[in-house]
């Protein structure tokens, strides 16, 4: 049996594992200009930020518990993060060429 805080850590490490994959699927559609670019970089380089933070949390913060299964750990903590994320920024947040911004910054 999965105890509460094994659950709750595992519900905090897909929350923060799908925040940085949102942020960064927005930061790699901001700078990149092509569509095929930004979709390369968010699907190879956001696992690989996946992965060192899952090394970070769950390594040395101790932050949730034991799958049992190495595949069920990288479809629950990496994956199911990334599409995740992924939707939210492509689907919830509005697109970078929608988004007007200021001209000038005033001091």
């Amino acid at each position: 049996m999965v105890s509460v805080s094994a659950a709750v850590g595992f519900v905090v490490l897909v929350g923060v594992h799908t925040l940085i994959a949102a942020v960064a699927t927005r930061y790699f559609r901001v700078q990149l200009k092509t569509q095929w670019g930004s979709a390369a970089f968010a699907l190879l380089l956001t696992p690989l930020l996946l992965v060192v933070s899952t090394l970070v949390l769950s390594g040395v913060l101790g932050i949730g518990g034991n799958l049992g299964d190495r595949n069920t750990a990288v479809f629950v903590v990496i994956l199911l993060p990334l599409v995740l994320g992924y939707a939210i920024d492509m689907f919830w947040l509005p697109a970078p060429e929608e988004i007007e911004l200021p001209d000038t910054a005033e001091n």
